[in-house]
């Protein structure tokens, strides 16, 4: 889970969290007004009534994040909005189920170091940080030992050396948490350390910042990009198409005009984007911010969020459907994450 601990991890500004925000700190001030208590979430939308399936001891266990620009896209009085669905705690999380775990894609057994990960042929994966704009409630790793495993600690030197060691490794990839949560000279002097490493070509950046935050793109992150000497791929998390408005759209157009490439990875979900037309929508809708479908991940079995799970037959189902719809770049790979596999399984 991402425990209290990391309140001082949260992004502050060059003057503090006190300093008064201009330009470049706004995404910092937004993240820190975001809704923290499920009870004023519903309030805001009208749902008082369906406080009853709160569960507090879902809330204490994995606390609520939802940054309020996220939660004006929800519907007014709609206790079933697919937004909602995916940030409120529930009871459901609470029961236990059987091939439920709370390591369920095998992080633990592929640790290479404090906070990188080895899963495959020629990546590394750095946990960069245990914060997150919002707490998706699916979240794979929303039981990870973040305090423990956090590739900043004693500011990269150990991450950088294992990659510069190993020249097998010509992918760096940033994850979280969400790496982007992090300030952007942060970000810098990650990135300046591995820019002296020869065998590194590509640098992919996993975040749902964009879609969730999208203020969080702003002149100096942008910059950043720019100057990054490799190909960047930048990997977005979005699961509904209601997920995207105009302040996404113009976060995503800044983005392109940095010469990154734009893939959307998404998480079927019972409630939220289980049916063809909802699928069909999520990949049209991305498509016309600029970014192109990638995968659609079967649920990871992460303890609390089995009721999310779509059985593979219906996902089968669903992924041929849209298939038969849409034209093909507009189709995510179906895929599962099983722990000591070389890459996706795909279904």
């Amino acid at each position: 889970m991402i425990p209290a601990a990391l309140a001082s991890m949260q992004p502050e500004g060059p003057s503090g969290p006190a300093s008064a925000p201009n330009s470049s700190q706004r995404w910092q001030q937004l993240w820190r007004e975001a809704v923290r208590d499920p009870r004023e979430l519903l309030a805001l939308l009208g749902l008082e009534r369906a406080a009853l399936a709160i569960s507090d001891a879902a809330a204490e266990q994995f606390p609520l994040r939802v940054p309020r620009g996220f939660i004006a896209r929800m519907r007014h009085g709609d206790p079933n909005d697919p937004l909602l669905r995916q940030v409120l705690p529930l009871d459901e999380e609470m029961r236990p189920v059987p091939g439920f775990s709370l390591d369920a894609v095998g992080d633990g057994a592929a640790k290479a170091a404090d906070g990188v990960i080895r899963k495959y042929s020629g990546r590394a994966l750095l946990v960069a940080t245990g914060s997150c704009a919002v707490h998706c409630r699916y979240c794979f790793r929303r039981h990870f030992p973040y305090a423990e495993e956090a590739a900043a600690a004693a500011g990269w030197r150990d991450t950088v050396a294992l990659i510069r060691r190993d020249s097998s490794i010509d992918e760096v990839i940033l994850s979280g948490g969400d790496p982007w949560s992090l300030a952007t000279h942060k970000l810098a002097e990650l990135t300046g350390t591995l820019a002296g490493i020869p065998h590194i070509r590509r640098l992919r950046i996993h975040t749902r910042l964009p879609v969730v935050l999208p203020e969080r793109v702003d002149d100096a992150l942008l910059a950043w990009l720019a100057a990054l000497p490799w190909p960047v791929t930048v990997v977005l998390h979005a699961n509904h198409a209601n997920e995207f408005d105009a302040g996404v759209d113009a976060s995503l157009a800044r983005l392109r005009g940095t010469g990154a490439t734009l893939l959307n990875q998404a998480v079927l979900l019972r409630g939220v984007n289980d049916s063809v037309d909802a699928l069909a929508g999520l990949s049209e809708r991305g498509h016309r911010a600029g970014v192109l479908p990638y995968y659609l991940h079967q649920l990871d079995r992460v303890q609390g969020a089995a009721h999310f799970e779509v059985g593979d037959d219906e996902a089968r189902r669903l992924h041929a459907g849209l298939a038969a719809r849409l034209s093909g770049y507009l189709v995510p790979r179906l895929v599962r994450e099983v722990a000591g596999d070389p890459g996706k399984r795909p279904l």
